[in-house]
């Protein structure tokens, strides 16, 4: 999508750690915290595949796995230095309504679930259609 509308569209991540998933929060802070490094989507990409690990060791060892500095990377997680951002963002999400992730908001028009990629390319036509972006 972001090569079809290049220069059109952009990706903002918000973090939506679901209470029935113990591990979500921690996880979100940890991506955070890759993030300070400089490794958000990286990390980010490392949980998805290691669902549902995401103890305190193994997000260290996610970590590891990308070369981050151990040190600042645990001292990031332990002191939950980044928890009020995650929080700020479930904030955010309760206020437009999401409810269950994945959500989607193109343009204030949320796509709830997994959506096929023709979901994702009407709903940003109509989005640049309406602010006269086309």
């Amino acid at each position: 999508m972001l090569q079809e509308f290049k220069g059109k569209v952009r990706v903002v991540h918000k973090d939506f750690p679901l209470p029935s998933h113990a591990g979500a929060l921690p996880a979100a802070e940890a991506a955070r915290c890759a993030g300070a490094q400089g490794v958000f989507w990286e990390y980010h990409d490392l949980l998805y595949l290691s669902v549902p690990d995401f103890s305190r060791d193994d997000l260290i060892r996610y970590a590891g796995r990308l070369n981050l500095d151990r040190d600042a990377f645990t001292t990031c997680i332990d002191t939950r230095r980044l928890r009020k951002q995650v929080e700020a963002d479930v904030a955010e999400g309760r206020a437009i309504g999401v409810r269950a992730t994945p959500t989607f908001v193109v343009n204030g028009t949320p796509l709830v679930g997994a959506q096929p990629i023709e979901a994702f390319r009407e709903a940003v036509r109509a989005a640049l259609k309406d602010t006269g972006a086309e």
